[in-house]
């Protein structure tokens, strides 16, 4: 089982290495400038953006499912526990479902140019989205005052695995976010963002979508 795990890490870690080489983590669509004044060229950008993002989910779509290989093929051990599921899990999904929701509303009103409800959104967006962050530390919280702790049983690794590498990818969508609302904020025309509104939408969509299988899965097993 270690040596299946340490091969997974290194892929994941090769991944990683070889977009960052790529410059695909940079997130390109928060580049788009003022200095950017021509359709072709928002068109290219546009271009560019999209498919670093499509490439970038593949990748950490393959990494959850390599690790989801690897939880299936641990549970046929003896030693295998199931782990407690707190209920707090239910109330942190309705969080994410509602920042999923905010942030698709935050892209209809960036295309109708309607700056306060772009405001509205990417604030209700960030709102719900670090609820449920917190809300998956206040379960770590609750597991280990039950006696669920990480290295007592090879379940309990999984589900802090899999709820933490999840958190992360959020966290890297959150620093997207906060650069988009500062420009907001800052009085950029919508045109400039909209971009950026888009693709976080598709980011935080699919974050959704592995959060319930996530969650479908842990609370099956």
């Amino acid at each position: 089982m270690i040596t299946i795990v340490l091969s997974i890490f290194a892929m994941v870690g090769f991944a990683y290495w070889w977009l960052w080489r790529q410059r695909v983590l940079e997130k390109p669509w928060t580049e788009l400038g003022p200095e950017v004044d021509t359709r072709e060229e928002i068109g290219r950008i546009s271009s560019t953006a999209k498919t670093g993002l499509t490439f970038f989910l593949a990748v950490v779509t393959s990494v959850f499912a390599l690790f989801i290989s690897a939880y299936f093929l641990r549970m046929e051990l003896p030693d295998w526990s199931p782990v407690m599921k707190p209920d707090l899990l239910w109330i942190n999904t309705g969080l994410l479902v509602l920042g999923s929701g905010a942030i698709h509303w935050c892209s209809r009103a960036a295309a109708s140019k309607n700056l306060r409800a772009v405001q509205v959104s990417l604030f209700a967006t960030g709102l719900f989205t670090f609820a449920f962050i917190y809300g998956q530390l206040m379960a770590w919280g609750q597991l280990n005052d039950e006696g669920y702790y990480l290295n007592s049983n090879p379940a309990n690794a999984f589900f802090y695995l899999f709820t933490g590498l999840h958190a992360l990818h959020l966290l890297g969508g959150l620093w997207v976010w906060s650069r988009t609302t500062l420009r907001v904020l800052a009085g950029v025309e919508l045109e400039e963002v909209r971009l950026s509104v888009e693709l976080c939408r598709t980011y935080w969509h699919y974050l959704l979508a592995v959060w319930i299988v996530l969650f479908g899965m842990l609370l099956s097993t």
